[in-house]
């Protein structure tokens, strides 16, 4: 009797598959799964606007992607039932032995679609919430009471940090028992192996001895730059020879770029855009230290990116941002929206090189550890098997 593992029809779905670490988290597990000889399905919706469209930046092997423009992200009554009626016909018609849904929208969507569809395995992933507290209440009202009927359409859940889990229980979202913490894999190799270079910092015209403060988000509310600046503003009053590269674009670009240029802080700040996955590694060499001071987030891949690279962080003290930035450790984590402790913990930092180094070196050992992408998409594929078994049996 043959021992290899039984080979899946396995279907993902996302809202959309702009430049983020949602979707690069859903395409690498894809990736994972055809590596293994599964069948793979991609299901998004568009992905409109200035945060890019992640499949026309990476390679990656031939494999179905379906999209369908009915999966929207914002809410939408009308589009939403036509998302479903099309997802749960698409199911129907394909078979699937497996339906993996990200994010919110299509999780809701999705997890309905596939368990009226008579798919054997639902499982979802929280990459994030969509209910925080600087969302409106009503609207988070909603966002649960969703999530708590999506919930019981779906075998297990899957987050990408402990702390998702925590709120989604406290939050009376499912039975901790339901939770599955799977962190959230990318491609370390590629930040391990990358180091300064003279002739990019010239292009991005930081200067040869500036000591740079990254960012690595889209230019958004709520992704923390409106801490950014005046924290960078006060900083450089204290050491005029720092430098912020904010890489990311979106719908604040202008706005930043006029109150950075308000504060007469123009030379000061540069701005690399929307740049290809496979060039974030490069830019990060660049930086002595990340910033990350969304905040909402599920697991911040930026931070596990610049701990890759060899460099600290310091974040809030905000969903799954704890579980990476191991305060005093790998970075700083400091209470949200205190930008005096962004300025001292970066002050810490600025003046001891060893300690700075040390942590750097702390950061590339957690991230060889828990965060390599094949790790991740092997213990879904674990998951996606023995769920499928216990259907049968």
């Amino acid at each position: 009797m043959s021992s290899e593992p039984r080979k899946l029809k396995i279907c993902h779905v996302i809202t959309r598959m702009i430049v983020g670490g949602a979707q690069e988290n859903t395409l690498l597990t894809c990736l994972g799964h055809l590596r293994k000889g599964h069948e793979v399905v991609l299901v998004t919706g568009p992905s409109p606007g200035r945060e890019g469209r992640l499949l026309a930046h990476v390679d990656f092997p031939e494999f179905e992607i379906v999209e369908m423009p009915e999966l929207v992200r914002e809410l939408n009554p009308v589009r939403d039932l036509e998302a479903y009626g099309r997802l749960k016909r698409f199911f129907r018609e394909r078979n699937f032995d497996v339906v993996h849904t990200h994010s919110s929208k299509a999780g809701v969507v999705g997890r309905f679609a596939a368990r009226a569809a008579g798919i054997p395995v639902v499982v979802h992933t929280v990459h994030g919430q969509a209910f925080h507290p600087y969302e409106k209440g009503w609207r988070n009202s909603l966002y649960k009471l969703s999530e708590r009927l999506a919930a019981k359409q779906c075998d297990k859940i899957y987050a990408v940090a402990q702390a998702m889990i925590d709120q989604c229980v406290a939050a009376r979202i499912a039975p901790r028992e339901k939770y599955m913490v799977v962190y959230s894999g990318m491609d370390t190799s590629r930040f391990a192996n990358a180091s300064r270079e003279p002739e990019l910092r010239r292009e991005l015209g930081i200067p040869e001895r500036a000591r740079v403060i990254a960012t690595v988000a889209r230019l958004f509310p709520l992704k923390g730059y409106e801490y950014v600046i005046p924290a960078a503003a006060e900083l450089i009053r204290e050491f005029p020879d720092t430098h912020l590269l904010i890489i990311g674009d979106g719908p604040m670009y202008d706005e930043l770029r006029r109150r950075i240029a308000g504060l007469g802080l123009t030379g000061h700040f540069h701005f690399a855009g929307l740049i290809a996955p496979d060039q974030v590694a490069r830019h990060l060499a660049q930086a002595d230290l990340l910033w990350h001071l969304s905040l909402r987030e599920g697991l911040p891949r930026s931070v596990v990116q610049a701990l890759a690279t060899g460099i600290p962080a310091i974040g809030y003290r905000l969903d799954g941002t704890p579980e990476v930035i191991l305060d005093g450790q790998t970075g700083f984590c400091i209470e949200p929206e205190k930008v005096e402790q962004v300025v001292e913990a970066t002050r810490k930092i600025w003046r001891d090189d060893a300690l700075r180094e040390t942590m750097g070196r702390n950061g590339r050992e957690l991230v060889r550890e828990r965060f390599d992408w094949r790790r991740m998409a092997d213990i879904l594929e674990a998951e996606y098997l023995a769920l499928a078994a216990a259907k049968r049996a």
